[in-house]
């Protein structure tokens, strides 16, 4: 058997129920579910995408001793509640689009089940990071539209080097789609 993460997640309680992928992924067992910061691990890697330091390989041995942890409260409090409260070690994702039917095709605004497949997939639990996704109709459809930048993150050797290639898949990108076509 694969070696598991321990993933932890702070719930705000601030979400539709229905839609809430955290609370999905604590009914199948997946994650553990608090309700205070407090709870959350101390020295875990926290998801936060307000974190100057981008997530990568590196933050794998972090991980296997102390565990991920993520943050589900509404974008108008985040900021706040992550400023003031989160303990452990601060991560931001980096560039990924969202696969989930809410914000399809939008950058940065992944569920919390996408980060936390995210970043289990970057730190090398890949398998776990796309079993998470398979509670979901549309966890397929979030792995297919970032492959390509999943494997490129999960072959960095430090966060320096995500930035790097992020930077670079952007900039290739752009050059895309800022060439015109030929008449």
């Amino acid at each position: 058997m694969t070696e598991q993460a321990r993933i932890s997640v702070y719930h705000a309680g601030q979400c539709d129920p229905k839609k809430c992928t955290e609370l999905k992924l604590h009914r199948f067992g997946m994650i553990r579910l608090v309700g205070r910061m407090r709870f959350l691990p101390k020295r875990a890697i926290v998801l936060n995408p307000f974190s100057e330091v981008a997530f990568s390989p590196a933050d794998r041995p972090r991980i296997e001793s102390f565990g991920l942890a993520a943050l589900d409260c509404s974008w108008e409090h985040v900021e706040k509640v992550i400023c003031k409260h989160a303990k452990g070690t601060s991560r931001c994702l980096p560039l990924l689009i969202a696969g989930n039917p809410v914000n399809f095709g939008k950058p940065t605004k992944l569920t919390t089940a996408e980060a936390l497949s995210a970043a289990l997939y970057i730190a090398g639990f890949k398998d776990q990071a796309l079993t998470l996704l398979t509670v979901f109709k549309w966890g397929h459809t979030f792995i297919e539209l970032n492959k390509e930048r999943l494997e490129s993150y999960s072959q960095a050797k430090t966060s320096s080097e995500v930035v790097k290639l992020q930077w670079d898949m952007e900039g290739a990108k752009d050059d895309w789609t800022n060439e015109t076509p030929e008449q």
